[in-house]
């Protein structure tokens, strides 16, 4: 399996100089995640972009894909921003097929809580390790849907089955 690590608010650490919450440049949440999980499976961790997915455009997808395509692993976990994981994730689908990939993220960065980022992570993770079926799907707020069937409710802050 690979990870690839994009950044986004499940990052997000606060800069005492800067006074701000940043996307740090590593891989710190998931790690710790992963180290608490006594692993017994093999991943290959990547991270890119390193950026709050609202700052994502089409060349930052570009990358994303290039290095999805570029894994030689059929199975995928993206750590994402939630703002704009659902159109990474079609950008994805338009040119990936042959490949299992869960895109997740959460909307409270795991330095504050921890629970809702590992919570979605573990959701993604179990989807990977028990379900064989290739396609591009999106693991939030206990649901595990196809991209084009989940979207992000901004009135009510959470993740929700399209009606379509």
């Amino acid at each position: 399996m690979t990870i690839i690590n994009c950044g986004g608010t499940f990052n997000k650490r606060y800069d005492p100089i800067k006074g701000d919450l940043i996307v740090p440049k590593d891989n710190y949440a998931i790690k710790k995640i992963l180290d608490s999980f006594h692993c017994s499976f093999e991943y290959e961790l990547r991270g890119v972009i390193f950026k709050d997915s609202l700052y994502m455009d089409d060349y930052d997808r570009g990358v994303l894909l290039k290095e999805i395509k570029n894994s030689k692993n059929r199975k995928i976990l993206v750590v994402h921003g939630t703002d704009t994981i659902d159109k990474s994730a079609s950008f994805v689908a338009k040119f990936c097929k042959d490949k299992s990939i869960v895109f997740t993220g959460s909307m409270v960065p795991f330095s504050i809580d921890k629970i809702e980022a590992t919570a979605n992570f573990t959701l993604a993770l179990s989807k990977l390790l028990l379900d064989p079926k290739n396609g591009i799907f999106i693991a939030m707020h206990s649901l595990v849907l196809p991209f084009d069937k989940i979207y992000k409710d901004k009135k009510r802050g959470i993740f929700v089955k399209s009606k379509m």
